[in-house]
């Protein structure tokens, strides 16, 4: 994982050559992509597999209570997202207890051999907000059964590091609520996580145009992930490249480090030696 500098930097982490290809690690694998892709809300499995691969991701998650992955009366979601071409991150989606999310996991593990898997327990259904103390209850649980868990979490830099101490192979904060598009709302919360987290940190749920995604990545995360912004778009594949160029753009833009802001001008000529 590369470090963490400040934003308004201008000694950014450089890359030893602008056209090399960088990576990410979360868990001992390692991706390209820095953009994580659902697998719900798309009309069709067709679409969602174009989408994916136009945004050229290499995860893509999986709410194990909601895609079909063993009838085979109906689509499989397998068929066309095929787990030899894509990593499937299973995850808790609509889960509201701990319970209830070691549960589905456990299932997952035993359907696909699943044990990198993204844990999310929600508080209610109007916010979907997380409830932190079940999620961090449950997340013990699971990294004692030997599953690597990424958790969907809030913007809180304090449960961010009680998950990180608790075995969490990556954390990712909330940029707005899930499906709501409104990007991201807490610059500052999710800065500090950041700069504290010794794992993978990841904007997931409330993005919803490119400028979100760039922006998640300016601040230095390490991926972005999202699912109803390319799903609800009007042209999700078009949307899905737009994607891909916007975490590769705000990635490009962290590691050159910004320049400082300033409160007044700067001009971009010398006045010395005006006629």
């Amino acid at each position: 994982m590369n470090a963490h500098v400040s934003p308004d930097s201008v000694s950014a982490p450089q890359a030893s050559n602008g056209d090399a290809e960088e990576t990410w690690t979360v868990a001992g694998r390692t991706f390209r992509s820095r953009l994580i892709v659902g697998t719900g809300k798309y009309k069709d499995y067709a679409t969602n597999a174009a989408a994916a691969r136009a945004a050229g991701a290499e995860i893509v998650t999986v709410a194990v209570r909601r895609v079909n992955l063993t009838d085979p009366s109906q689509p499989l979601l397998v068929d066309y997202i095929k787990p030899t071409e894509f990593t499937y991150l299973p995850n808790t989606a609509g889960c509201f207890t701990g319970e209830d999310a070691v549960r589905t996991l456990r299932l997952a593990r035993e359907a696909g051999g699943w044990d990198l898997v993204k844990l999310e327990v929600l508080s209610d259904p109007k916010t979907l907000f997380p409830d932190m103390e079940e999620t961090l209850r449950s997340l013990k649980l699971l990294v004692a059964e030997g599953f690597q868990v990424m958790v969907y979490c809030s913007d809180d830099p304090v449960y961010a590091r009680k998950l990180e101490e608790a075995g969490a192979v990556a954390i990712m904060p909330l940029g707005a609520p899930i499906g709501s598009g409104l990007g991201i709302q807490n610059r500052v919360n999710l800065r500090i996580i950041v700069e504290n987290a010794k794992v993978p940190v990841l904007v997931d749920a409330g993005v919803g145009t490119a400028s979100d995604a760039a922006i998640g990545m300016e601040l230095g995360c390490d991926a972005i992930l999202m699912n109803t912004a390319i799903a609800e778009a009007k042209d999700p594949i078009r949307m899905a490249k737009a994607m891909k160029h916007a975490v590769i753009a705000g990635r490009e833009a962290y590691l050159a480090g910004r320049m400082q802001k300033r409160l007044y001008a700067d001009p971009s000529s010398p006045l010395a030696g005006l006629i």
